[in-house]
């Protein structure tokens, strides 16, 4: 068939079949942000729960590395249950975790149990992205429309928007009604989450019948525990470092390696690392969206809890200030999200985090308020690129069968970022959000930067990612390799 025909014939057999199933939007878009919703507004209320909790930055801290932990572990394994059963059951579930999370984030007594709740909150946020993900890979099997470069756009850009409005948003509610109002948003969310997800989502024998979904025979259920003990091992070294601890990197190194001997050797692994190992590209973007994150974060909850503790600035003037960067982000996004090349995403997106993380170096406790919103403006714009270019990336690469797990291992990088965030923000904070210890941080971020813009320019693949082939469409599936035994 020429290349003529086969555009001719394409949009034919779209249109047999259906569109895009528009009932699925709204459920996939408000499932996605309750992550970064949850993740964003908490930005600014790290410093009024650790003034009512009598808690310094060090301590505050673990309520980001809870839900990144939870989330961090939780994404892949969801993942890999959403790819077994379906998105519709994992989604429910997981959105209901999230009220209860909020309900005990609200009547919470001390720290300890607010931590709790950030874990609750990780694990009930992880659903929705995966299953998302799953069901954008089966209407494009069943629809014929094979790049849906839109659909894509729309989840990241009302992802964008949550996580850059999150701060302001955030500040207006601790305003309003104190720091327990950020939790007790996620009650009337959860429900329109369930009400939703039981009316639009299909089961699983539906998405068999007329997509022609292929689930996982087995659920590896000792590859998950063995997984999530080594990430867990290392994490909670990475959040608090010290010689007493010793025996966490020794128990990660070990579970690790029987992980990935146990991966090895059965036939239906949680993450297949014989794919992996022959998928290059799709390694390079995770790798990509750890450095990416790493940078965004630590940038989201450092400069901000410097804003109100240095700059003295309250929660509600902290989210203000960062209203340019939520405006540069979601325009940048909005512009370039239906462009399904990235590899231009990518090296821009990284020249301007250097720039944003030098200028750090130059404010301090009286630097005015619109050199602050500027800056704040200019590390919007790689947050309006990263994400998205990473994510049609991982479309482009990933085996459309475990679409679901990549999807999630995607999204436990950029938490894997976030937690490196954490631990910075905790090491240069220790004694309070100085002026001097944003500096310091800064400088860790400008090398991060660096190495993300090698990584992005040395990745030759990524030429190939959104160009169409031969002249056919689907320039989505340009770049996807070979997998084994297709």
């Amino acid at each position: 068939m020429t290349g003529l025909a086969a555009r001719i014939q394409a949009p034919r057999r779209a249109a047999d079949r259906g569109g895009f199933d528009r009932k699925l939007i709204a459920p996939m878009i408000l499932g996605s942000i309750l992550n970064p919703i949850n993740s964003s507004m908490l930005a600014v209320a790290l410093i009024p729960i650790g003034r009512a909790f009598g808690a310094p930055p060090s301590q505050t801290a673990w309520l980001v590395s809870a839900l990144y932990l939870a989330t961090a572990v939780g994404q892949p394994v969801i993942g890999r249950l959403v790819d077994s059963y379906g998105p519709r059951p994992l989604y429910l579930t997981g959105t209901a975790l999230v009220g209860l999370a909020g309900l005990l984030g609200v009547l919470a007594p001390n720290l300890g149990v607010l931590v709790v709740s950030r874990v609750m909150l990780g694990f009930g946020t992880s659903a929705a992205y995966p299953a998302s993900m799953f069901l954008l890979r089966a209407e494009s099997d069943r629809t014929g429309l094979r790049s849906p470069s839109g659909i894509l756009a729309a989840l990241s850009v009302c992802g964008q928007v949550i996580a850059v409005v999150g701060p302001t948003l955030g500040g207006l509610l601790i305003s309003a009604g104190g720091w327990h109002l950020i939790f007790g948003i996620n009650v009337p969310l959860s429900a329109a989450c369930l009400v939703l997800g039981a009316l639009h989502l299909p089961r699983l024998s539906t998405l068999k019948e007329t997509s022609g979904v292929r689930p996982a025979q087995r659920t590896d259920a000792a590859g998950m525990a063995l997984f999530a003990a080594m990430l867990t091992s290392f994490m909670l070294f990475l959040m608090n470092p010290r010689a007493t601890t010793w025996y966490l990197p020794l128990l990660g190194l070990l579970t690790g390696v029987a992980f990935a001997v146990r991966e090895l050797r059965t036939s239906e692994p949680f993450i297949d690392l014989r794919v992996l190992r022959g998928n290059a590209p799709l390694l390079a973007t995770y790798g990509r969206q750890l450095l990416a994150y790493t940078t965004a974060y630590a940038f989201l909850y450092g400069f901000t809890q410097w804003l109100e503790e240095s700059r003295s600035l309250s929660a509600a003037a902290a989210g203000l200030v960062l209203l340019p960067m939520s405006a540069t982000a979601v325009a940048v996004t909005a512009v370039t999200g239906r462009r399904a090349a990235v590899r231009g995403k990518l090296v821009v997106g990284s020249l301007v985090q250097l720039v944003g993380c030098a200028a750090l170096l130059w404010v301090d406790a009286t630097s005015p308020l619109w050199l602050l919103a500027a800056i704040g403006a200019v590390i919007g714009i790689p947050q309006g690129l990263n994400g998205l270019a990473n994510q049609n990336a991982l479309y482009a690469q990933a085996d459309p069968a475990r679409m679901g797990s990549s999807a999630g291992l995607l999204r436990t990088f950029m938490y894997l970022g976030a937690l490196a965030a954490s631990a910075a923000d905790a090491a240069f904070f220790r004694h309070g959000a100085t002026t001097g210890g944003l500096h310091h941080l800064s400088r860790l971020l400008l090398a991060v930067a660096a190495a993300f813009l090698v990584v992005s320019v040395a990745d030759r693949s990524l030429h190939r990612v959104g160009r169409a082939r031969d002249g056919e469409g689907d320039p989505a599936e340009t770049s996807r390799p070979q997998q084994a035994g297709r």
